[in-house]
């Protein structure tokens, strides 16, 4: 679909070559919440790797390796469509 350099700003439509990717830790008061597309895989890794070397943050090495493992199967799984719910009609 080719987009109108003039149409109003509610037709336009903002394209993503790439689908993003979310992972989150919850620790204590902390959240942790990364949003990264497949290719920047590699530096949100090293990312974990250097918080996890900060004295100064909570991540601990294990939650550097649980966020590491939970990446990489990010990586393997497909993007599934979310299918529509069924509606639930109400008889009174």
């Amino acid at each position: 679909m080719e987009e109108d350099a003039n149409a109003p700003c509610s037709k336009k439509r903002w394209k993503l070559s790439n689908e993003l990717n979310v992972l989150a830790l919850i620790k204590g008061a902390e959240h942790y919440i990364f949003v990264y597309d497949n290719e920047s895989r590699p530096q949100l890794i090293d990312t974990f790797r250097d918080q996890a070397a900060d004295p100064q943050l909570s991540l601990s090495w294990f939650d550097a390796i649980v966020l590491t493992t939970k990446a990489r199967e990010q990586e393997t799984m497909e993007a599934t469509p979310m299918e529509p719910m069924a509606t639930r009609s109400r008889i009174i």
